[in-house]
């Protein structure tokens, strides 16, 4: 068991709303919401099964795929795949499934993956969601209920 020290998912996770803090990591990185134009790249490792095919060509349509272009995973990608293959069998162990959900993360293609990368798909002007106010809808803040008293200040 592990002692002490924070964790991966600790915490709350990073709000794109809040303001810019000297302790913030970076910026977001917005992800085009059509996905990595063009063909996937090669397939790095030895073998290609027609399953491995499928899902290397369909992931690097994803939007996460620029991302991974600019860093040169393309092997990152091509072990996900692989596992996640091998994951799909019908006698396959338990822990390649939580191997396979690790790499996703890692990788950018579950949620909290994103959050953990800091990626966001883009929205579209029409979808842009509000920025966060922390406030529940219908809630006005503490500050905007001050009003300013006319009279003699002390």
């Amino acid at each position: 068991m592990a002692k002490g020290g924070a964790r991966a998912r600790s915490g709350p996770a990073p709000d794109p709303g809040a303001l810019r803090r000297e302790r913030d990591a970076g910026e977001w990185k917005i992800l085009p919401a059509e996905g990595r134009p063009g063909p996937a790249p090669d397939w790095p490792l030895t073998g290609q099964t027609d399953r491995e095919a499928e899902l290397w060509a369909r992931l690097w349509r994803m939007p996460q795929a620029v991302m991974w272009e600019r860093y040169g995973q393309d092997i990152e990608v091509a072990l996900y795949v692989r596992r996640l293959a091998e994951a799909e069998e019908p006698e396959a162990a338990v822990t390649l499934n939580t191997l396979v959900r690790q790499m996703a993360d890692s990788l950018g293609l579950t949620t909290p993956g994103m959050r953990a990368a800091r990626w966001r798909i883009d929205a579209g002007a029409d979808e842009a969601p509000a920025p966060a106010t922390g406030q529940p809808a219908g809630r006005v803040s503490a500050r905007a209920r001050f009003k300013v008293v006319p009279g003699e200040a002390r």
